[in-house]
């Protein structure tokens, strides 16, 4: 699941429905151990459920997705530096590609963490110095002390990873939240753009509140005060139970489902839908509630008539998640945009679509470097 605004309403209902499911066929079996209920009917009925319970996911990857050739892995091989932070959050920052190589740093999305950029890594990292970190909070990055997971937070982190490459000129390229923790970094680090920030690359994100710029937006507007808020408190003061419920999902393919809709278009591996899936598991849902907390005070329209470096702006043509009006508003307020719209993709289009996104964000970032380097 993608812990975006519309994704924590869909997750309480599917959690509570997962633990009834489970919960139904352990009483069923219990009743039938016990003669209550003695027809071998309910005997078949209970351990459906029980075994749909606990491994419903395993027919629905195998039935519904085709495997790959490459699927993704957490794979962690690149050099590692530790950042200490002075809200006592330590960054783990991992380098991968050439020293000398044009600098890319990665900025992941809400809820996964910095493997999400296997295929990036894989494509990119024989010309490129590739920089991507884990979110404090997430990954192997640890939480900050002060509870602090605001937008600017982020931003002030990303200006000290940007800081480790000395003064190296850099493209950022942000995914989903990755992109507003970009965007709010030029706001706060305005006299970085054109020196040492060579160009960004805005994927799948937005420039407000993303309540405004999903699907549903008008119900999600409606509802944000008087419901979404309250779960997500909830969520908080609850989080062993949610991540019991995050887990109940997977096991029973409906967090599948749910990740499917909101991140995919059919054309995902039997792979990629997985571990997009598990990798939403790893983050804490206190940690995961808290920031999307902090994304309904995000706003950064202001910014972008300020931002006169090359942007490069991707969206999937069938994202829900930050509709691709969105990024069609980004490019017309900044000065100097390209957008990409790739087709037959959703929210995790750099995964769906990795070859293309590849090439896309490589062409770019190297046009972006000084002195250009051939891609």
């Amino acid at each position: 699941m993608l812990f975006m605004p519309l994704n924590f309403l869909l997750m309480w209902p599917l959690g509570l429905l997962s633990i009834a499911l489970l919960g139904s066929g352990v009483y069923i079996l219990y009743e039938w151990y016990e003669g209550e209920l003695n027809s071998t009917l309910y005997l078949v009925i209970g351990l459906v459920l029980v075994l749909w319970s606990l491994a419903g996911h395993l027919p629905l990857l195998l039935l519904l997705r085709r495997p790959g050739v490459d699927e993704p892995k957490p794979t962690r091989n690149g050099t590692v530096q530790m950042l200490k932070r002075p809200d006592g959050s330590k960054i783990r920052v991992e380098f991968y590609g050439p020293a000398e190589g044009p600098v890319l740093i990665l900025t992941h999305g809400w809820g996964p963490n910095s493997t999400i950029w296997y295929y990036v890594k894989k494509q990119l990292g024989e010309h490129f110095r590739l920089v991507v970190w884990d979110l404090p909070g997430l990954g192997k990055s640890s939480k900050p002390k002060n509870q602090d997971y605001s937008i600017e937070k982020y931003a002030r982190d990303l200006e000290a990873v940007v800081a480790l490459v000395k003064d190296r000129p850099v493209t950022l390229l942000g995914h989903s939240i990755g992109g507003m923790i970009v965007l709010t970094f030029c706001r706060l680090f305005p006299d970085q753009l054109g020196q040492q920030v060579a160009g960004l690359v805005l994927v799948d994100t937005t420039y407000t509140n993303p309540v405004k710029t999903a699907i549903l937006s008008r119900f999600l507007r409606a509802v944000q005060q008087p419901l979404l808020k309250p779960l997500l408190y909830l969520t908080i003061g609850l989080w062993p139970l949610v991540w019991l419920m995050n887990w109940l999902n997977y096991l029973n393919g409906t967090l599948h489902l749910s990740m499917w809709l909101s991140g995919f278009r059919g054309t995902e591996t039997r792979g990629q839908l997985n571990f997009s899936t598990l990798l939403s598991l790893h983050g804490s849902p206190a940690v995961l509630a808290r920031g999307t907390l902090a994304m309904l005070d995000y706003e950064a329209m202001a910014t972008l008539p300020k931002i006169q470096i090359p942007v490069l702006i991707i969206v999937g043509d069938s994202d829900i998640v930050t509709v691709p009006a969105a990024s069609k508003r980004m490019s017309a307020e900044l000065a100097e945009a390209e957008l990409v719209i790739l087709k037959q993709a959703g929210h995790m289009g750099l995964m769906e679509h990795n070859q293309r996104f590849s090439e896309i964000v490589g062409q770019f970032s190297a046009s972006c470097s000084n002195p250009p380097h051939s891609y």
